[in-house]
């Protein structure tokens, strides 16, 4: 079996309606292929394949290795804190079930929850830079938000972790705050 299909659960769904598309998303742990109900079984195996890997593929240029995180970190903190947050460590972790983000200041060090990963890149640079402006301010005073300001993708960046949170049943900070939110 393919790699990329080993790994993922794979519902397949099959619509009278659909004539010629073929799509498929990512739903929870599973992904999700969409073909005509007109397809011969050898046909969708042949899509299936094809479209976890597309999937497969986009999720994991969305997530970054940590690298790549300690490096977006670093262009996050030049453009929007003048270069003055500079973590020891930046990584992905799977034990933050109450929040999307944390930092410890005193060792500089900074946790994302691996729940970010495959979120749009605009998401994951918020709960990044968040992380980076504590490392400055550690409440969420107006010193702290001012430190965002330059973010131009705060609300947006927000409101999507607000959505992701309401709609997986999660308790993740109702104000849309990544601290409160940051798992």
């Amino acid at each position: 079996m393919d790699p990329a299909l080993a790994s993922s659960a794979v519902e397949v769904r099959r619509s009278p309606r659909r004539s010629r598309t073929v799509s498929a998303y990512r739903e929870g742990a599973r992904i999700v292929v969409l073909i005509p109900a007109s397809l011969s079984t050898a046909e969708e195996r042949q899509w299936v394949t094809t479209m976890v890997e597309r999937v497969t593929r986009a999720e994991q240029r969305r997530s970054p290795d940590e690298p790549e995180l300690a490096a977006r970190a670093a262009a996050l903190a030049d453009r929007h804190l003048d270069g003055r947050a500079r973590p020891t460590s930046v990584r992905w972790v799977t034990n933050q079930h109450a929040r999307w983000g944390s930092c410890t200041p005193a060792d500089g060090s900074i946790r994302l929850s691996s729940r970010l990963q495959g979120m749009p890149t605009y998401v994951v640079d918020y709960v990044l830079l968040h992380e980076l402006a504590h490392l400055l301010v550690a409440g969420h005073d107006q010193a702290f938000w001012a430190l965002l300001a330059g973010y131009g993708q705060t609300e947006r960046a927000r409101g999507f972790l607000a959505g992701v949170s309401a709609t997986a049943g999660l308790d993740l900070g109702s104000d849309g705050d990544t601290d409160a939110a940051e798992g």
